[in-house]
């Protein structure tokens, strides 16, 4: 008897399904909704069973840029997105990304094929130890045992990636597990993991928190990207508009609560923190970005206290006067609670408040100075300026560069929170691209019609530049058939040539020989279905492409 009707007799189903299938449901019952890669052998079939459940792929220019746009989709959505890669250098392409979200704290999952489970320590193709070298930079890094065991992986790396402080989780698929097929009854999805649970700050450590600030002389809030992340802009609002007190941003955590609020002293970042007496951090790490906390851009006496989600977090550098674990939205809430039966509001005539305002108008006037000056080429104020008065209020700004994202930091406002992404805690430049098409992606399904503008420094847009090529197609899978990269070649100086015949080549050939001054590009269109010759063996992978 046939193993058909075996299990026709036994009440089974003979419905078979590949790992590719099993990936990429998988990762619909989380709730995954974006993914972003450079594709290949062994993980196209995986990018085309992702968009047959529903998944949005995005084909991508290179994998860094891939892992910078799954990884701004985890901020933005508080899901993770996907980043698809291929084995060896397709994954160690990707590491710059996995290091920035790990740091940034994003939710990021990425998915990289593998050499064949029976060609391991053979010098198999792109054969590299992916699972050890990912987790430098992950929170869960593994190698699934079978296809059975994918749903539970995926599962619990889509869960790792937002649970406590958010992060990147790798799963590595040999590549045989792409094509093989089991038995659909073999397999049992996992139903979609829970939101993270919240958790919230003693109840005697927010009194004293509470204390604390009602006793300073000169607060001052912080408000980070981890305010930014956890979505605690209305309860921050209403404690800065209760309390009357001072406030600045972070570069990410802007737009929190909007950068045109008049108890934002962002215009007096440096004097706010030099001289405040009590410093409340909301989402904000006491890294580089902060000074570390320290003299001679702190007071030596200065009382912070720290609100954050990471336990380990609290107490770096400096040790905290007061420490708030839990979910930022919740601890925020927990003060509110107890200034509502106290009520309590640092007063908005005192002698801080005057210093703060006083050199926010010189600051501000200074900026004006600048912006009005008329050179050409023009300054970077006089720039941002100009951008600043175009630029739709509820736009998603991407920016990087030196000074391009410093200046542009201040000069360019944000009112909404979660609408400004940059180079991050990691510092990283060639997100900007990658960043602007998730954020574009995001806004086109949650905001039609919202605009995303990315202001890039030169030497950032480098990094990236072929992004654009990305951008501009639709649908995002495939490259645009006709790209003019000879252009490139040419707005640069050199000779470019599109060529389509065979006397077009010729020609092309004879002339950029001929030329030994300037460098040429030959962009040759190629039949889309040309392929190799009929080969006697099949390559060294069971691809089906």
């Amino acid at each position: 008897m046939s193993e058909n009707s075996l299990a026709e007799l036994r009440g089974g189903s003979t419905e078979q399904v590949s790992g590719a299938t099993v990936i990429a449901q998988a990762l619909k019952a989380q709730d995954v909704k974006y993914m972003f890669g450079v594709i290949g052998i062994p993980v196209t079939e995986i990018a085309l069973a992702a968009q047959q459940v529903g998944i949005r792929f995005v084909g991508m220019r290179n994998e860094q840029a891939a892992c910078y746009a799954a990884s701004a989709v985890g901020y933005l959505t508080n899901r993770p997105g996907v980043c698809l890669v291929v084995s060896g250098p397709g994954l160690m392409h990707a590491l710059g990304g996995m290091a920035n979200a790990s740091v940034n704290c994003w939710p990021l999952i990425v998915i990289a094929g593998s050499a064949e489970r029976g060609q391991e320590t053979m010098g198999a193709f792109q054969e590299f130890p992916q699972v050890e070298a990912c987790r430098l930079y992950s929170k869960f890094s593994v190698r699934p045992s079978s296809i059975a065991a994918i749903p539970s992986i995926v599962e619990k790396a889509v869960r790792s990636s937002i649970y406590g402080r958010p992060g990147v989780c790798y799963i590595d698929i040999p590549a045989d597990f792409v094509t093989l097929e089991v038995n659909a009854d073999s397999i049992k999805y996992v139903e979609c993991c829970l939101p993270p649970p919240v958790s919230m700050a003693e109840t005697s450590a927010v009194h004293v928190a509470a204390s604390v600030i009602r006793n300073a002389k000169q607060p001052l809030l912080v408000i980070g990207k981890g305010a930014a992340y956890a979505c605690a802009e209305e309860g921050l609002r209403q404690l800065v508009e209760q309390c009357k007190l001072p406030f600045l941003a972070t570069p990410m955590g802007k737009g929190v609560i909007p950068d045109n609020h008049p108890n934002c002293v962002g215009a007096a970042r440096s004097r706010a923190l030099q001289f405040a007496d009590v410093i409340v951090l909301f989402g904000a790490r006491l890294n580089w970005m902060l000074h570390f906390g320290v003299p001679p851009r702190y007071q030596p006496d200065v009382k912070f206290i720290q609100v954050d989600i990471c336990a380990e977090e609290l107490g770096n550098n400096v040790k905290p006067a007061v420490i708030l674990l839990g979910d930022i939205t919740a601890v925020t809430k927990q003060l509110l609670e107890h200034f509502d039966k106290t009520p309590w509001e640092f007063p908005p005539k005192s002698s801080w408040w005057r210093a703060l305002r006083a050199k926010m108008k010189s600051n501000e006037a200074a900026v004006k100075e600048l912006a009005s000056q008329n050179s050409v080429p023009m300054n970077y104020y006089t720039v941002f300026h100009h951008v600043q008065e175009q630029l739709p209020k509820d736009c998603i700004v991407v920016s990087e560069g030196a000074n391009t994202m410093d200046i542009g930091r201040t000069m360019l406002q944000n009112y909404f929170p979660r609408h400004r992404l940059d180079a991050g805690t990691f510092g990283t430049m060639g997100v900007g691209l990658g960043f602007a098409i998730a954020a574009a992606m995001v806004a086109k399904d949650r905001h039609p019609g919202q605009r995303v503008i990315c202001v890039e420094g030169d030497s950032a847009f480098g990094f990236s530049g072929m992004e654009v090529e990305t951008i501009c197609r639709a649908p995002p899978g495939c490259l645009l058939p006709n790209s003019h990269y000879e252009q490139i070649m040419s707005a640069f100086g050199g000779k470019g040539y599109f060529v389509q015949t065979p006397e077009e080549l010729q020609k092309s050939l004879r002339q950029s020989l001929e030329d030994k001054t300037n460098p040429s590009l030959i962009n040759i269109m190629i039949q889309p279905q040309a392929s190799r010759k009929p080969q006697d063996f099949h390559w060294l992978t069971h691809s089906n492409m």
